[in-house]
């Protein structure tokens, strides 16, 4: 008897250890239909849940919508607000019959309050027409590799029966649009203020992410949406320790929850490591391209930390030629870095000659000093 309360006392004590303390979770799920979890930097998919099934998004539309008006590069200019915007039914900033309101304010009312109003607006100062925006809104969606959408309006309303997308298409949109320091900055603003045309005092606007707004410190930016056929969906961006996440759900009752949760999952787990650094290639095996080699950006991958033993580097070097005897005789592209994890590519680009033909990276004197440092203790374990 003695022995089983032993027992039994040490399976409690084991259980409230491993309760009490935070450790790193090796398994998510969600409540939505579909999901998606990637990297910002490299677009690595961390989890995914019916990613790429084709479904209505509601008004996560807004986010080509806005990322479109603000490369219009218009975004100064006034708009004339005409019938057909007020006439868009559902969630509203209250915009009134020909008032003259800045394109800018529109973007922001449209990410932050959703107005559909708003979207049509947009759509019509920038595509000409409703109806010409939305080709606009496919050409980007093609251009960018969003291969299973097809946008009907600027707004997400379920009036079409041909407009839908993929958590993922939605995922590799957000991540373009993410890459705007413009669009970063309205899609994380909590709060804008805008002049009231017939009023002494300005509209204010509160972000209805409530991400943002204080639900979660991490929270970069995203947008919600909602119709009754498309249901909750909402994509969110999130930052911790130089990790950046996007986060997309369709059809999710408990997309709050869900997201803080996959975002978290990828901070728990995940480093985002500089595999390589942009700039000059030292260690090459080949006299002709010692110091003379170079890449033009840093080499950046989410790696767990049983991952980051097993990334290996390769370089693909042309044979010199005798006709290559002055540096300008080279070509511009001399080869390849292949960055293999578990013998699987994750990542792939030129390597380029210094013929003075081709601008090269400039690194900065701290940058030097890490560089050199790092050599001479060996911590740069990927050559």
């Amino acid at each position: 008897m003695l022995y089983i309360k032993k027992i039994t006392t040490s399976m409690i004590i084991i259980f409230l250890l491993i309760t009490l303390f935070p450790h790193p979770s090796s398994a998510v799920g969600v409540s939505a239909q579909a999901a998606i979890l990637i990297d910002q930097e490299s677009g690595r998919i961390l989890y995914e849940k019916e990613a790429n099934t084709k479904m209505r998004i509601a008004s996560i539309t807004k986010i080509m919508t806005a990322i479109l008006a603000i490369e219009s590069g218009k975004l100064d200019e006034m708009v004339k607000v005409s019938e057909r915007a007020l006439q868009a039914e559902g969630s509203s900033i209250y915009l009134q019959k020909g008032e003259k309101i800045k394109l800018e304010d529109l973007v922001y009312g449209l990410m932050l309050r959703s107005g559909n109003d708003a979207a049509v607006a947009i759509a019509e100062h920038v595509g000409g027409s409703l109806e010409g925006f939305v080709v606009m809104m496919n050409q980007k969606a093609e251009e960018i590799g969003m291969t299973n959408t097809e946008f009907a309006n600027p707004h997400g309303l379920d009036d079409h029966e041909n407009h839908y997308s993929t958590a993922y298409d939605m995922a590799i949109l957000t991540k373009y649009a993410m890459e705007n320091e413009t669009y970063r900055k309205i899609s994380g603003t909590e709060t804008h203020r805008a002049p009231n045309p017939n009023e002494k005092w300005d509209r204010v606007w509160h972000n209805k992410n409530k991400l943002v707004t204080g639900l979660y410190k991490y929270s970069t930016g995203g947008k919600t949406g909602y119709t009754v056929r498309a249901k909750r969906t909402l994509v969110s961006t999130a930052s911790k320790n130089g990790l950046n996440t996007i986060v997309v759900t369709l059809n999710d009752p408990n997309d709050w929850d869900d997201h803080i949760n996959l975002h978290d999952f990828a901070f728990n787990n995940y480093e985002l490591v500089k595999i390589k650094q942009e700039g000059t290639l030292s260690n090459i095996d080949n006299d002709f391209y010692q110091d003379k080699v170079f890449i033009k950006r840093d080499i950046l991958y989410p790696l767990t930390a049983e991952e980051q033993e097993k990334i290996k580097i390769n370089l693909s070097l042309l044979t010199p030629k005798k006709k290559w005897k002055e540096p300008k005789d080279v070509p511009n592209v001399v080869g390849k870095m292949s960055v293999k994890l578990d013998e699987r590519e994750i990542e792939k680009l030129p390597i380029y000659f210094d013929n003075g033909k081709v601008e090269k990276p400039k690194n900065s004197f701290w940058e030097l000093f890490k560089n050199l440092f790092f050599a001479a203790t060996g911590v740069n374990k990927y050559g």
